[in-house]
């Protein structure tokens, strides 16, 4: 279900949008007050703002402006102030739509859905940007740092690849063993010592001082894929 703050002080507006976006599976959750709107943002999860300009106490654009200095949350204005001056301030302050009251509750439901769906691809198209410099293919048995094919022992790769799996968290000795194909339980721990050190002068560039296979005194070892 979508989850919906809205921020609006006329009591039968808000209730009216309740009923009718709930047919369409979302959730509206009023604040009459801003400020409780505006702290609500820091407890519990939305997915989108709608927000009035008419406001007690403090005046719609301001509150648009403070949502997007903490939030890039999605931020309708749903208002009966149509003034371009109005439109430009909450553009400038970082407001996604501008809907003039009146306006049909259903063409709210068609411009929350679409501006959900371009959050979500500009979401995804964000994460396919971020190249890591650590990549592996299971089918070909491989391991690419920044693209470039890094040779390792089945061991090695086995050991690499579990830790690439498990980066920014700690991985203990133990946890290798039980978890890493090619390398038995009952192995010396200190030889999963050596195999790190062997990675190491494979993949740092300064193995003595690594970047990557960090160690994590009284755990074991840490993977920073960044």
């Amino acid at each position: 279900m979508i989850n919906i703050l809205m921020i609006e002080d006329d009591f039968e507006i808000a209730e009216l949008l309740t009923l009718v976006l709930k047919k369409y599976n979302i959730s509206l959750t009023n604040f009459e007050c801003p400020e409780l709107g505006i702290s609500a943002l820091n407890i519990d999860k939305y997915d989108l703002v709608i927000l009035d300009l008419s406001l007690p106490g403090i005046d719609g654009t301001e509150v648009c402006k403070l949502i997007r200095k903490k939030s890039n949350i999605p931020i309708i204005i749903s208002t009966a102030r149509s003034d371009i001056r109005d439109k430009t301030i909450c553009y400038n302050h970082g407001a996604d739509d501008y809907i003039p009251k009146p306006y049909n509750p259903e063409e709210l439901v068609l411009r929350i859905n679409a501006l959900l769906k371009r959050t979500v691809i500009l979401e995804e198209k964000l994460q396919e940007e971020i190249i890591l410099p650590f990549t592996y293919e299971d089918e070909k048995l491989e391991i690419y740092k920044e693209n470039k094919l890094i040779s390792f022992t089945m061991a090695e790769y086995n050991i690499i690849r579990y830790l690439i799996k498990r980066s920014d968290f700690p991985v203990s000795r133990e946890e290798i063993l039980l978890n890493v194909d090619s390398i038995k339980y009952e192995s010396n721990i200190k030889s999963i010592d050596v195999l790190i050190g062997r990675i190491r002068q494979k993949i740092e560039t300064n193995p003595k001082e690594p970047k990557y296979l960090v160690s994590i005194r009284g755990v074991g070892y840490k993977f920073i894929n960044q």
